[in-house]
C-alpha cells in the first residue's frame, strides 16, 4: 500500500501526467528533490505508468464492442489468444455466465464484425455475445469529450507516438525527435493536450492502491438510459460506464478495495431508480488492459 504522500502524488499524476516536480512538490509540501525521488520510485516499480491516451476519433476507434465468450474446456488459451489481437484493448478471465470477457475497439461496424468472427473461430470458443457500445459516459483514463476540428501533420504524429510511449518524456527529448526547437515543440505538445487530441495520465496498478476487486455489471434500465448512466457514473467505485445495444442497456465497471466495498457499490447501483442489474461478473485475471492504439 502507498503512504499518504505517494497517494497524493498518484492522484496528481492521474489528473496531469506531465505535472512538473515543482508543482507536485508544492502540492505535497516536500522538496523538489524528495518528490522527484518518490515519483521515480513509483515509475520504476510499475505502480504508475504515465502514458498519453489519444482521442478515439483521432486514431479511428469509433466502434467499441464488449465480447462475452463461452468456452469449451479451460479458458486460459482462449483469453491469451484474444489478448494477442491488436484490436483487443481488454481481455480477462471472469466468473459468471461467460469464462472470458473482452473489449474490442476498431474503426467501424464492418471491422467490428470481422473481429468478432475472428474471436468466434478461435479453438475452444463455443459462442460469443456482443454488446455494441453507443456512448462512453465514463472512462477512468480515456478522453470521452467531443473533439474540436484539429488538423494534424507529421510532426504532431511524431509527438503523439512519443507521448503514448512515455507521457513524461522531457521536451528536450521531444524536440530532438521532431527536429524543432524546444519552445516550438512545447507549443505543439501543449496544443495537442489542450484541444483534447491527447490526454496524459498516470495509469495505476490497482493492487498497489488496495483495489483488488474488479468487476463488471450488465444493467437494464426501465426509463431514460442517459439519466441512469449519469447517476451510476457518479457513484463511488464506478470507473467505467457505457451505453449500447445488446442484452443490457448499460455496462459498468467497478474497482473496489475489498469484497465488502464491491458489494456496497453493487448495492448502490441497484438502488438507482429505474435500474435492474441483470448480471455481474468478477475479473479474476486481467490478461490485457491497454489505453491506446499502436500509432506505428
Amino acid at each position: 500500500m502507498l503512504d499518504a504522500v505517494d497517494a497524493v502524488l498518484v492522484r496528481e499524476l492521474q489528473r496531469d501526467g506531465r505535472a512538473t516536480f515543482q508543482a507536485l512538490a508544492d502540492r505535497v509540501g516536500l522538496s523538489r528533490t524528495a518528490v522527484r525521488t518518490r515519483v521515480q520510485h513509483l515509475l520504476d516499480s510499475g505502480i504508475v505508468r504515465v502514458v498519453g491516451i489519444v482521442h478515439a476519433s483521432v486514431i479511428g476507434t469509433g466502434a467499441i464492442g464488449h465480447i462475452f465468450i463461452d468456452v469449451d474446456g479451460p479458458a486460459r488459451h482462449v483469453v491469451d489468444a484474444v489478448a494477442r489481437k491488436s484490436a483487443a484493448w481488454f481481455a480477462a478471465l471472469a466468473t459468471g455466465a461467460h469464462a472470458v470477457v473482452a473489449e474490442v475497439r476498431v474503426r467501424d461496424d464492418a471491422k467490428l464484425a470481422q473481429e468478432v468472427d475472428g474471436v468466434r473461430s478461435l479453438p475452444g470458443v463455443r459462442g460469443v455475445e456482443v454488446f455494441r457500445v453507443i456512448s462512453v459516459v465514463k472512462d477512468a483514463h480515456s478522453v470521452v469529450t467531443e473533439l474540436p476540428d484539429v488538423s494534424l501533420d507529421e510532426i504532431d504524429w511524431r509527438l503523439l507516438r512519443e507521448l503514448t510511449r512515455d507521457g513524461r518524456t522531457p521536451y528536450t527529448r521531444l524536440a530532438e525527435v521532431v527536429g524543432l526547437s524546444q519552445a516550438a515543440t512545447r507549443a505543439r505538445a501543449v496544443r495537442l493536450m489542450r484541444t483534447g487530441v491527447i490526454h496524459v495520465s498516470g495509469i495505476v496498478d490497482s493492487r498497489a492502491l488496495g483495489s483488488g476487486e474488479l468487476a463488471g455489471v450488465g444493467v437494464r434500465v426501465s426509463s431514460d438510459v442517459d439519466t441512469a448512466a449519469g447517476r451510476i457514473a457518479r457513484l463511488s467505485g464506478i470507473n467505467y460506464v457505457v451505453t449500447g445495444f445488446g442484452r443490457y442497456d448499460l455496462v459498468c465497471g467497478i474497482d473496489a478495495t475489498s469484497r465488502d466495498v464491491l458489494l456496497s457499490t453493487l448495492e448502490a447501483v441497484r438502488a438507482v431508480p429505474g435500474v435492474w442489474v441483470g448480471e455481474s461478473w468478477h475479473h479474476l485475471d486481467v490478461v490485457k488492459q491497454t489505453y491506446g492504439a499502436d500509432l506505428d
